[in-house]
């Protein structure tokens, strides 16, 4: 704020408030030192420029976060080309394609790669990242962040930011959804952080019970919730899925236990005859009541009481009022004779103005024919009488979820222990409370590619690989975690001698102590010792944890390459794992034996990819990949871009790629960006 005294402008402290309204900057932070050192520029050029900058800076950012945007945490300087080494597999159903993928990695090098090879194709991305309690549970610059440090906060917006921007390129805009969980440690920041990066998006914030009695505070409340954030993009919403009561909540229960008969004459906005002169036509019903005779063609006239006379035996019925006003059916002429030949057109007793007509919506049709109502049998009418005895009500649950299934203790941490033993993860997800959120936005998406690179103990795949064995989907999930072992056992193991790369260390790192022995365990139905699994899983027509499920999946380490070894072709082994998974994953990885030695070209139908490396078999690599109709994918070495542009013509309802050029522009674009 500047105030005149004595003909002089005096700088007083202040400070900023931002907000939303263009113009309307509100002080609150303090600028005095920056004014101050303006006011003593001498060339007043200058000193204006200056002024004009900062003002521009302030009104740059009209409402939002403002917190140090620290160096990266760790991160090499300059682009880097990452590849992927195999660690381990676990093989459950080897006659199907579908190959799920965790990857150890820092995240953020992880989602570079991920965003090279699915850019704008995920459907779903889940993450529960460190909820910055101070209790020592992340690192920044490869030092545990804790309580006593005062850029704790900034830190871990800034971790969070980088990490975002990157997911942002791996949504699919038109269609997908990204969930974030957090407690109150850090909800508030990590709202404005998600509004300011996706203003594009909607967001909703839900809170889950994972305790009911609540966990000790100290002086303060009991905790017993959690926040997800649900950010939807595009046409992105929750489905209504089958629930239980429970779900119901403070929600108003307005679904039923039986089928919806709705009224056959409209009653709403638009019912009037005017309204909608072609669907005012009569029903020819016969004269005991039993049955519809036919349906006559829509009257256009002023006497439709003399004009139209029905055949013998029957009584014409019409949309009328209680009241003798004309009004219209919901439906035309056609879909009554169609609904009627399948029993979904119901009448009900003769009134003073004809008669009550019901039929049933497309949407309670869909339920018939999907067997969600049973049909038992036909009245005298034709029309079907439904068995509602296995009905579930689907519908969408409020904002806040207290489901005993999520218990973070009963069906997170000793789920866990029964899998791979105790102690070895401190606050796990309740397995049910990450199936239930993802499977709001992916159940009617049977081949939804989903995403965690916070992994942890690999709560995600679990999940995900329990939703594909209730309906039968192809869901695929990547995980990402890196192998840190904690504060405590960290300080254990140094006392051992024992430093990072030591192989006892990188044994009890989370990724091959915790996330890959739940995910193989889990997915063959037994423990870490072999013994199988106990009990079944809830919500499941009894599906026993011992039966596993038929999945596969693959371990991952990140590694990186030589630009100039990329580019001279000496790093084809290396980099087949990110051509099979830039392919969709399908198949088992492909490899190829050591040596000096790389092959002209690779037909791989069962991965459907082929890799043409000698452009000088050009003519018989076409013909081959023309007699496979799995390949989708098609790579091609080649240096220039007019003869890569020539040789894609040749594969139209193929994608095509360019190598290395297109693996190394990547790279070195996206990371100058």
């Amino acid at each position: 704020m500047c105030v005149i005294r004595d003909k002089k402008a005096i700088f007083v402290p202040q400070t900023i408030y931002l907000n939303e309204e263009k113009g309307n900057i509100h002080r609150k932070r303090p600028m005095a030192a920056i004014n101050d050192l303006i006011a003593q520029i001498e060339d007043e050029g200058l000193r204006l420029r200056i002024e004009a900058e900062v003002k521009r800076l302030l009104e740059h950012k009209k409402f939002g976060l403002v917190f140090e945007d620290h160096l990266p945490e760790g991160l090499t300087e300059g682009p880097v080309y990452p590849c992927l080494q195999m660690i381990d597999q676990v093989a459950h159903a080897e006659d199907q394609s579908l190959w799920h993928t965790l990857i150890e990695a820092d995240n953020y090098y992880a989602l570079q790669l991920l965003a090279y090879l699915y850019p704008g194709k995920v459907d779903c991305i889940y993450i529960d990242p460190p909820y910055n309690t101070g209790a020592r549970d992340w690192k920044y610059n490869n030092d545990y962040v804790d309580s006593s440090d005062h850029y704790r906060h900034s830190k871990w917006l800034s971790m969070m930011k980088r990490r975002l921007a990157l997911a942002k390129k791996l949504l699919n805009p038109k269609d997908s959804v990204l969930i974030v969980t957090i407690d109150e440690k850090e909800y508030l920041h990590l709202g404005c952080l998600l509004e300011e990066m996706f203003p594009e998006a909607r967001m909703q914030m839900v809170s889950v019970v994972i305790k009911a009695g609540g966990v000790s505070r100290g002086s303060e409340f009991y905790r017993t919730n959690e926040f997800y954030y649900f950010i939807s993009f595009g046409d992105a919403q929750p489905s209504a899925i089958a629930l239980s009561k429970e779900w119901l909540g403070g929600v108003k229960n307005t679904t039923k236990n039986d089928i919806r008969w709705r009224e056959l004459r409209r009653t709403s906005s638009g019912s009037l005859r005017r309204d909608r002169p072609h669907s005012f036509f009569p029903i020819f019903v016969h004269e005991d009541g039993r049955g519809i005779h036919s349906v006559g063609d829509p009257y256009y006239g002023d006497n439709y009481k003399t004009d139209i006379i029905p055949p013998k035996g029957t009584k014409a019925i019409w949309p009328l009022f209680p009241d003798g006003r004309e009004g219209r059916w919901q439906v035309s002429k056609e879909n009554i004779l169609e609904m009627l030949g399948k029993g979904y057109i119901r009448m009900g007793k003769f009134t003073s103005t004809g008669m009550s007509m019901s039929y049933l919506s497309e949407g309670e049709q869909k339920k018939v024919e999907k067997g969600v109502y049973k049909i038992i049998g036909h009245r005298d009418d034709g029309s079907i009488i439904t068995d509602n005895i296995d009905y579930v009500p689907t519908f969408i649950p409020g904002s806040i979820w207290q489901i005993a299934a999520h218990d973070a203790t009963e069906n997170g941490t000793k789920l866990l222990a029964k899998i791979i033993g105790p102690n070895r993860f401190s606050y796990p997800k309740s397995l049910y409370a990450v199936h239930d959120a993802i499977r709001f936005f992916v159940a009617d998406k049977p081949d939804a590619l989903i995403v965690d690179f916070f992994a942890g103990s690999g709560t995600t795949l679990h999940a995900v690989n329990l939703l594909n064995a209730a309906d039968g989907g192809r869901r695929r999930c990547i995980m990402v975690t890196n192998n840190e072992v904690s504060d405590s056992e960290a300080k254990a193991l140094r006392k051992q001698g024992l430093q990072p790369g030591d192989a006892e260390w990188e044994r009890l790192g989370i990724a091959r102590y915790v996330c890959w022995p739940r995910t193989v365990c889990s997915i063959e139905g037994h423990d870490v010792n072999s013994e199988p699994l106990r009990g079944e899983y809830l919500g499941t027509d009894h599906r026993a944890m011992k039966d596993g499920f038929d999945a596969n999946c693959i371990f991952f380490r990140l590694a990186f390459l030589d630009k100039a070894q990329v580019a001279l072709g000496r790093q084809f082994r290396e980099l087949l794992p990110l051509l099979w998974m830039k392919a969709g994953a399908i198949g088992p990885c492909p490899t190829l034996a050591e040596g000096p030695d790389v092959p002209p070209m690779l037909i791989l139908p069962g991965n459907a990819f082929a890799v043409l490396t000698d452009a000088r078999r050009f003519s018989e690599f076409v013909s081959m990949v023309e007699c496979e109709d799995a390949i989708r994918m098609v790579y091609l070495v080649v240096d220039s871009d007019s003869m890569y542009r020539d040789m894609s013509r040749h594969f139209p309802k193929r994608q095509t790629c360019q190598l290395y050029r297109d693996y190394l522009d990547n790279f070195r674009i996206n990371q100058t960006r």
